[in-house]
């Protein structure tokens, strides 16, 4: 029982709740993300690596601003255009090393070859690799945003 009052304390702090807001702002932009890109590529004629670019690009500009305003509190600090600078390198330096993670794993580690049945599912390195390169992602932009696009 005092693990879990534990636990709910430490859920209250502020940098948790930070952190809770951030994941939630994640949920949203992936959401924004594939509806455009589904919708662009259901309802007209744009290419599907153009529809990926505008989805992406939406869901880019909305983790922008919500993280902004509310995940960072930082609306009236500093150039809103510098601060959308550092939040696009921020992105870019992030997925980069997700991005090397992932090849390093399934090019230098005899992890590649692994699988994992559960149940109907196959569970290969390459996913896991990618769920934990995409845990790598969250937790370091997120430190990227706190401290330099928004400096708090």
């Amino acid at each position: 029982m005092t693990t879990s009052i534990h636990i709910i304390r430490q859920l209250k702090t502020p940098h948790v709740r930070q952190f809770l807001r951030y994941v939630a702002v994640g949920v949203m932009n992936t959401l924004i993300t594939l509806v455009v890109i589904f919708a662009l590529k259901s309802y007209t004629a744009t290419p599907l690596m153009l529809c990926n670019a505008i989805g992406y690009a939406a869901g880019l500009v909305n983790s922008f601003l919500w993280n902004r305003s509310w995940v960072f509190h930082a609306r009236g600090e500093g150039s809103g255009a510098g601060q959308a600078i550092r939040f696009i390198d921020g992105y870019a330096l992030c997925y980069t090393l997700q991005f090397v993670f992932i090849w390093a794993t399934m090019s230098w580690s005899p992890f590649a070859a692994l699988l994992w049945k559960i149940g109907p599912l196959t569970l290969s390195g390459y996913g896991v690799a990618t769920i934990v390169g995409m845990g790598l992602y969250t937790v370091a932009n997120f430190l990227y945003n706190k401290f330099i696009t928004f400096g708090k």
